[in-house]
């Protein structure tokens, strides 16, 4: 029950927003179920690929996903996760944490402030130029996944619909395909690592199932602003969770 409750609620938010949900289901599985932060990233990846698979197959029925462009910025991605994963080790954990929860707010910002800033490019726009945007927000995205341990989308998404004048909604079906081949490469590595609590890897995958369907399906009746300020509020509750983390303890080795 408790992993069908938890695919239920990230599978919903992932499909409404066009994340893969493990923001929501990480803290939730280190601090009700008590799992350690490894065994959380494991398992809920497992469930991010689910909810991301439900979810686009939505979206593009929907005509709301632009498959080139998904592949575009999967294949980036991919080329720098490693590359933001070794950097992560030059910062702290904490200040990398800080410094990633101010960027969020900075996006929040430009997203409420979209309606009154410069067009970079639109549908009008040379396709060379919406190309070359996608293809460094996909190396982008890709470096601060492998840094930060995010899934894609909560970057993702706001950087095509403020850099690339991609519509909301679009830009989270774009994301949802994109972070399956990243996400699936995640969760097979986390098993075999031993990364992943299998007693509710049942519960959890028909949860987010059904989750990412029923969001999914009412993302497309709310309307652009709407789900702007929805996606915007998932913004801030990351960004909050991450301005708080803490400096950790001096080490009493060696007393």
């Amino acid at each position: 029950m408790a992993g069908l409750l938890l695919g239920l609620v990230a599978g919903f938010m992932g499909g409404l927003v066009g994340v893969g949900g493990g923001v929501i289901m990480t803290p939730l599985m280190t601090e009700i179920l008590k799992f350690r932060q490894q065994e959380a990233h494991g398992t809920s990846l497992v469930a991010v690929v689910f909810t991301a698979l439900m979810a686009s197959v939505i979206y593009y029925l929907h005509g709301s996903v632009n498959i080139p462009f998904a592949i575009l910025l999967a294949g980036l991605a991919l080329c720098t996760v490693r590359l933001g994963a070794r950097y992560c080790s030059l910062l702290p954990e904490y200040k990398l944490k800080r410094y990633f929860g101010m960027l969020l707010l900075l996006v929040v910002v430009l997203l409420f402030a979209k309606p009154y800033l410069p067009h970079i490019v639109d549908e009008s726009s040379p396709a060379w130029m919406r190309w070359s945007l996608l293809a460094i927000i996909g190396l982008l995205t890709g470096f601060i996944s492998g840094m930060m341990g995010v899934g894609g989308g909560i970057f993702m998404v706001p950087m095509m619909v403020l850099f690339v004048g991609i519509s909301q909604v679009a830009a989270q079906g774009i994301s949802l395909l994109a972070m399956i081949p990243a996400s699936t490469l995640g969760a097979w590595t986390h098993w075999k690592m031993g990364n992943t609590r299998t007693e509710i890897i049942p519960g959890l995958i028909v949860g987010a199932l059904v989750g990412a369907y029923g969001g999914g399906s009412i993302a497309h009746r709310i309307p652009e602003e709407g789900l702007r300020v929805v996606f915007a509020l998932l913004l801030v509750y990351t960004a909050v969770r991450y301005l708080r983390a803490k400096k950790p303890a001096p080490s009493q080795a060696g007393h």
